[in-house]
């Protein structure tokens, strides 16, 4: 009878037998694992079944969102270290360059402007923390709480500072989502290094509002990035399409005509206005074909390829629209322009520090 020590030394070994015959041989559909691997670390097996390679891209899409669960988490950690590192940096030089300690510094410009919590603060604070659980929780230890959340905004607030005029530029790399966009449906230049992908909805408001943000990022970035789209419509969602066209249905009958980005401002711009007589007349003022337009449109030509969409959307675990990624970094609902900026600006710099290795 073979002991649990005896099965783990033979399942290693034949684990090792594996890999050096696999990297022995390096041959699949006629190229080396070297070769492969140079193309495209996907491009690697993880594992041979009756002499078939599997790869990652077979099960990726099961696993994304709690992979990259993951790795937010181990990134939100390196980062929490790397902001100590900088605010400790820019500390110090401020206090040199002032000639005081740096804790005396810190006192000076901020924690000496922290205003205590007032009572009612405490008894707000107090009472949602009860309702919420909170147990032997005190009025006292809520006020300790709400000085710390001072402390932390005001301090906050004063490092933001350093960084700006330091000319702080984070390169530390967040995880990414891998999602495919759709060529077929791409504004700005096809070519750009940053690409936005954004699941969206033409009757949702939030959408409304990142519609005109999206907009104003593709005229600051013009030939540096490119818009794509995919279909999340809420109606899928509630379950409450009742047969008729929507509009995602008339977006793609237009693109089936090269007219999907006009028809998209159209919509976005007239939300209110929706319906077959609407579409139509949308479809007659960008002088579509109407006979090709109006049958795509009445058998719902792609309905396959919006739900396609909805489905990846809905693999993703993404909360509601529209939702953004940004080369694969997640951005969350109607986003001010400034955190377009942030995450572009840091890509952009990460992608030229790149190039000069």
């Amino acid at each position: 009878m073979i002991s649990k020590i005896g099965t783990i030394r033979i399942a290693n070994r034949l684990m090792g037998s594996v890999m050096v015959l696999a990297f022995a041989v390096g041959l699949w559909h006629g190229g080396s694992v070297a070769t492969a691997y140079a193309q495209s670390p996907s491009a690697i097996p993880v594992a041979i079944v009756a002499g078939e390679p599997v790869f990652e891209k077979e099960f990726q899409v099961q696993v994304r969102p709690q992979v990259y669960k993951m790795q937010l988490q181990e990134y939100t950690l390196r980062k929490k270290a790397l902001d100590e590192v900088i605010n400790n940096k820019l500390l110090k030089a401020e206090a040199d360059r002032l000639g005081i300690k740096e804790d005396e510094l810190l006192k000076r410009e901020a924690d000496s402007k922290i205003k205590p919590p007032t009572d009612e603060e405490v008894e707000d604070n107090f009472v949602q923390m009860m309702f919420q659980g909170g147990g032997n929780v005190t009025k006292e230890h809520v006020r300790e709480q709400l000085l710390q959340q001072f402390l932390g905004e005001v301090r906050g607030e004063y490092f933001a500072g350093l960084r700006a005029k330091a000319g702080v530029m984070l390169l530390l790399s967040p995880p990414r989502m891998p999602v495919d966009f759709d060529p077929k449906r791409i504004r700005g230049n096809p070519d750009a290094p940053i690409t936005i992908l954004e699941f969206s909805d033409f009757q949702c408001p939030y959408c409304l509002q990142a519609y005109t943000t999206v907009k104003e990022v593709l005229k600051k970035y013009e030939g540096k990035v490119r818009h794509s789209y995919r279909d999340l419509p809420l109606r899928e969602a509630g379950g409450d399409d009742d047969g008729s066209p929507g509009t995602a249905d008339a977006a793609s009958c237009a693109h089936e005509q090269g007219k999907f980005w006009e028809y998209h401002d159209l919509l976005f711009e007239n939300q209110d206005d929706t319906g077959s007589r609407v579409f139509l007349s949308y479809a007659e003022m960008l002088k579509l074909n109407m006979e090709q337009y109006g049958s795509c449109l009445e058998t719902r030509k792609y309905r396959e390829q919006i739900q396609a969409d909805f489905r990846e959307g809905v693999s993703l675990a993404i909360p509601g629209t529209p939702f953004f990624y940004i080369n694969g970094i997640p951005l969350n609902g109607a986003r001010p322009l400034q955190e377009f900026v942030a995450i572009i600006d840091a890509e952009l710099a990460r992608l030229e520090m790149a190039a000069k290795k």
